[in-house]
């Protein structure tokens, strides 16, 4: 109680962006409950709005919520309960929704990770964060089968993505895609079929709802953190709870019954927090995209009609060069919000004259965040909306900019690593103390601190800027990709002998690996490209793999030894200048 009252009197931070909130909008309070107690509280009050879509097929709140408390019956049959971890790998589909809230009325928690994480990397995934249970989508399912026994998961559900599909759609998938999934030939084993899972939880019965509160640990997310390492970041359900207050304050515009275009995944911070459990706390519709066809984007948007669009500078580029749709209607779209990456300004003025173009009034705003803090901390909006800024700290956040190496914190226009405090931030990473020390940090002011890593200044105006990455990282189509781990993965593939990557610019995703590769001299195996190629696609997820391979002799050195991945940088560079 003495730690909790020193908190309380502590000298709030330095925060001259206040000014752009209305009094009183500056700070939020959390409450002590749940992810599903708030969600079920919107469902409780608009019961017969619309909560998700999935290829035009609609599911209302009411029904959503009695579809959770039935996969919770079913989880608790499994016998997972309070603080046991469930993996969930899954595309974007209703189920995928279901278990995530199902799981946290039971006290439990979701691991969420991609389904398209090679081999090894969900093996390592099963094992590191004490997975009991797994539930995945259909298509991963060799992949799960070949590694299982290593693991200490006791049941798989498996899930198609034709399950919750309209009739007819259901059934041409399962004609033309469906059928040649390999999966187990019946409820097996360790494996059960979605459907049958749900059956059997379906009781009179209605189990308790876990009593936790906003510090209780609710979810997984992953992440390579700041230092490069694939870690487990542990998020509390005040962290997401957190979240929707603040877009209470600034989503100004925001009407009951919207719509969000919901592309990025679940198993991303973005896709889970500020995509899919804001707007269903919000009484908003999630339309859920499983699998996103970057050419049809303008038809994507002209058949579900969404009013907020947010995504990765990836997703907006798609956009502006669809012309499939003529004289397609934007004028609903009351928010386009990016985050991911940082956003180009040429990319920026490309998009607000193709919204214009199709009559919406909004223009794109830029956000940021990271993983560890739920992948939302600040917003360009309003009247904080400066061209190429990342805008303000969200209601309740604060930020400073510091010298990397002192810790001093910097004036007005002056770079150095953000800082971030506020309730978004994660708990920890998980059973890795050092590297949780290394990043959340006890400042002189008293308060912790997430260092984020990354390169940015305030204005005078108190508007904040990003600039670039401290540490040596990729980001690929939204994703960050970390070149020493793909190193660490390449140095094991018999051939190599030595191995740096680094990022080069793409068209499409932003940034792509490159391996630059010296081959052992002893080495005689034919085309080890090919065999170096593969051994990635088995031990890396798809991002990572390297766009593109170059094999040398040597490699550029530092004067202390180490590979100088800048001079090769910096050759690449010269190399696109003289094409």
């Amino acid at each position: 109680m003495e730690l909790i009252d020193k908190i309380k009197r502590l000298k709030k931070p330095n925060a001259p962006w206040h000014k752009y909130y209305k009094k009183g909008d500056e700070t939020i309070k959390v409450s002590n409950k749940t992810i599903y107690e708030y969600f079920e509280d919107t469902a409780n009050t608009y019961p017969k709005m619309p909560a998700l879509e999935y290829f035009g097929k609609k599911t209302t709140y009411k029904k959503l919520l009695k579809e959770i408390n039935t996969c919770a019956n079913s989880f608790k049959k499994l016998g997972i309960g309070e603080k046991d971890v469930v993996t969930i790998c899954m595309a974007n589909t209703p189920e995928a929704v279901i278990a995530f809230y199902a799981l946290n009325k039971l006290g439990a928690i979701a691991n969420m990770i991609h389904p398209l994480s090679a081999e090894e990397e969900i093996k390592n995934y099963l094992i590191n964060n004490h997975a009991k249970a797994l539930v995945t989508i259909d298509l991963c399912y060799e992949k799960i089968n070949n590694i299982l026994d290593k693991t200490n998961v006791q049941n798989v559900i498996i899930v198609s993505a034709k399950d919750s599909m309209p009739l007819l759609l259901n059934v041409g998938y399962e004609l033309t895609q469906g059928r040649k999934v390999v999966k187990p030939k019946n409820n097996e084993g360790k494996y059960v079929f979605w459907k049958q899972f749900i059956k059997n939880g379906r009781t009179k019965e209605n189990i308790e709802t876990f009593q936790g509160s906003k510090d209780t640990p609710a979810v997984i997310l992953h992440s390579g953190g700041t230092t490069g390492d694939p870690k487990g970041i542990v998020l509390s359900n005040g962290n997401f709870n957190a979240l929707v207050e603040q877009a209470k304050i600034f989503l100004t515009q925001y009407k009951l019954g919207d719509a969000m275009l919901t592309i990025l995944p679940l198993f991303h911070g973005f896709g889970l927090g500020v995509c899919t459990h804001t707007p269903l706390c919000f009484g908003a519709k999630v339309i859920l995209i499983p699998q996103f066809n970057s050419r049809e984007f303008d038809k994507l948007i002209q058949k579900t009609k969404p009013n907020l669009i947010f995504g990765v500078p990836t997703l907006f580029e798609a956009l502006t060069n669809c012309n499939n749709v003529k004289n397609l209607d934007l004028s609903n779209v009351r928010y386009v919000v990016c985050g991911g990456d940082s956003l180009s300004e040429s990319l920026n003025n490309k998009v607000n004259e193709y919204l214009k173009k199709h009559g919406c009034n909004a223009k794109i705003s830029q956000g940021y965040g990271m993983t560890e803090s739920l992948a939302a901390t600040a917003l360009a909006f309003d009247d904080a909306n400066k061209q190429g800024s990342i805008g303000i700290p969200f209601p309740g956040n604060y930020f400073k900019i510091v010298d990397p190496e002192t810790g001093k914190t910097l004036g007005p226009n002056e770079d150095g690593e953000i800082c971030v405090n506020g309730p978004t931030v994660m708990l920890g990473y998980l059973d890795n103390e050092i590297a949780t020390n290394e990043v959340l940090r006890i400042h002189d002011d008293g308060y912790v601190w997430l260092h984020t890593g990354d390169i940015g200044y305030m204005d005078e105006d108190g508007i904040f800027y990003y600039k670039s990455r401290l540490k040596r990282m990729i980001i690929s189509s939204g994703y960050n990709v970390y070149p020493s781990y793909i190193e660490n993965i390449i140095l094991q593939h018999p051939a190599v002998l030595s191995c740096t990557v680094i990022g080069i610019p793409h068209s499409y995703k932003v940034e792509v690996p490159k391996a630059f590769i010296v081959l052992k001299n002893d080495y005689h195996g034919l085309n080890p490209k090919y065999s170096i190629k593969k051994f990635c696609e088995k031990h890396l997820s798809k991002h990572s793999v390297p766009y593109e391979f170059e094999f040398r002799k040597s490699l550029p050195k530092t004067l202390i030894g180490k590979v100088d991945f800048k001079k090769l940088m910096e050759e690449e560079k010269e190399k696109r200048e003289n094409k």
